[in-house]
């Protein structure tokens, strides 16, 4: 009888510090600006879809590039799901899983977070670069 090869212990709750920390890898994925307004974009349409050239209309400032790395991201983590329609040129529909669907109520509490208080964190940068 051959042992089995030791799992890696899992990560303390909440140490942000190992790189296996559930929330750092989390963050890791979803941190950025498109993929959270890609997530709020494809919530306002659920149970819907929503076309690619949509979501770029609806993220203004976003380059193709970047929502298609975005979305590939998305997909691969399972929190969104592609439908391809075979017509010359295909039309890609995109929609949340109900993983990804999951993750809108955090994202709108950090949403609101922010709204209450970036007047006080620009005020307090400003306050720290002090007169120019």
């Amino acid at each position: 009888m051959t042992a089995s090869p030791a799992s890696p212990a899992p990560p303390r709750r909440g140490d942000l510090f190992d790189p296996l920390c559930p929330t750092r890898r989390l963050l890791d994925r979803i941190g950025t600006k498109w993929t959270s307004m890609a997530v709020k974009v494809l919530a306002e349409a659920h149970p819907g879809e929503v076309r690619f050239a949509e979501l770029q209309r609806r993220m203004p400032g976003v380059s193709q590039k970047m929502l298609s790395v975005t979305l590939r991201n998305l997909l691969q983590d399972g929190l969104v799901s592609r439908r391809v329609e075979p017509t010359v040129p295909p039309r890609v529909h995109y929609r949340l899983t109900d993983l990804g669907l999951s993750l809108e109520v955090p994202l709108a509490a950090l949403r609101a977070w922010a709204e209450c208080h970036m007047a006080q964190i620009d005020a307090a940068a400003a306050h720290a670069e002090g007169p120019r």
